[in-house]
């Protein structure tokens, strides 16, 4: 189960290569680099409404069958990537085919693999979302490879061919977990929300603006971290580049490490410290002219938070909602993801630089820290205690 899961989310994660594919195809094709950099926005939104529609097809077709036609899709949607000469085309092809196939791949993988560890919430969605993150890392070679050897449009056709043979060889390791994986607390019908009785709790919000205020945070900062470093830092931008590879390592060790702390103490407890950590961090970086040593530390601080915030909080809306629904459940927190990764990028264009960004960010992270110290789940608040 677990190595079936990880196969897929190494599949599904190499879409975060895309910056890769900027540059080569602004040259081949005489497009701005801005406007095909907006792809993977789409991309991102298009995730993030996918999951919307992941539990309800899950039921319909079952887990295996619609993780199968997701990596088809997918896959289907890199190849056709391959053949574009149009830009409005490769938004719909790399954009919300690829996005919408990866989206409804993603949610329902970890959510199943979640239900059949419930002890180890934090541990196991640390080894999922963190194997998401090696999927980029990985990839970031061998896309490299073939972009400098083929191309970028040919480069589309054998990308789209690997991730769909990962995804399928994937699913056939994956089992449904039956209700009965779950712990005796979390299948009472009292601790089992489902999405209409969730919407009708405050903690949902409050948990929304948290993950939005997390997602955010880290986008943004994956999107400008090189330009970030030379207007900053004064860094020259061979060296400012290494921010790139610094946040895919601290990124992916924050989800394993901050995954399985969770398990051990509160899980508030950890978002409350991501968020200081990126509040502090941030405010560090609008002082401008800072040292080569304190613009790394600052980057790797929130990044390696980002990816322990997108770890927790999938376990975070079992324990307040049950598991019984989760794909369901954590599909709408989940939404923040996607808004988060549009947001940073119209705030910056409409305030016009980074420091007045990250001085929102900042407030955002501040004022989730203080909602993280506060929340309790709605179960205990009706006097069942986790």
């Amino acid at each position: 189960m677990v190595f079936g899961t990880i196969i897929i989310q190494i599949g599904l994660g190499t879409i975060y290569t895309w910056s890769l594919f900027n540059q080569p195809l602004a040259d081949k094709f005489g497009w701005k680099l801005s406007s095909v950099a907006i792809t993977f926005s789409i991309t991102s939104f298009a995730l993030a409404v996918a999951t919307l529609f992941a539990g309800r097809l899950q039921e319909k077709w079952g887990l295996r069958r619609l993780i199968a036609l997701a990596g088809i899709v997918l896959g289907a949607g890199l190849i056709a990537s391959s053949f574009v000469s149009k830009l409005l085309v490769l938004y719909i092809t790399a954009g919300v085919v690829v996005g919408f196939a990866d989206g409804l791949a993603y949610i329902t993988t970890l959510s199943n693999l979640i239900k059949w560890f419930p002890d180890r919430k934090g541990l196991i969605s640390g080894i999922s979302v963190s194997a998401y993150g090696m999927g980029s890392l990985l990839f970031k070679f061998i896309n490299t490879w073939l972009i400098n050897n083929v191309g970028p449009s040919q480069t589309f056709m054998y990308w789209g061919i690997i991730v769909m043979a990962m995804v399928l060889i994937g699913s056939r390791f994956i089992r449904e977990a039956p209700e009965a994986a779950g712990d005796a607390s979390a299948l009472t019908d009292s601790n089992n929300y489902t999405v209409k009785e969730m919407m009708r709790t405050k903690e949902v919000y409050l948990l929304f603006v948290m993950f939005f205020t997390a997602c955010m945070s880290g986008l943004y900062l994956i999107s400008i971290a090189k330009d970030a470093g030379v207007q900053l830092a004064g860094l020259d931008a061979v060296t400012a580049a290494n921010a790139v590879a610094m946040i895919a390592i601290f990124n992916t060790i924050g989800r394993l490490i901050l995954g399985a702390l969770s398990d051990k103490i509160s899980r508030m407890k950890v978002i409350a410290f991501s968020f200081l950590v990126t509040a502090a961090a941030v405010l560090v970086l609008t002082l401008g002219n800072i040292s080569f040593g304190l613009f790394f530390a600052c980057v790797a601080g929130i990044a390696f938070c980002f990816g322990g915030n997108i770890t927790v909080f999938p376990a975070i809306v079992g324990d307040f909602f049950g598991l019984k629904n989760h794909s369901k459940n954590y599909s709408i927190v989940y939404q923040g993801f996607g808004l988060g990764a549009l947001s940073g990028s119209f705030i910056a264009a409409i305030i016009n630089g980074f420091r007045p960004t990250f001085m929102i960010i900042a407030v955002l992270c501040v004022v989730s820290f203080i909602i993280a110290l506060r929340v309790k789940p709605p179960k205990a608040r009706r006097g069942n205690p986790l």
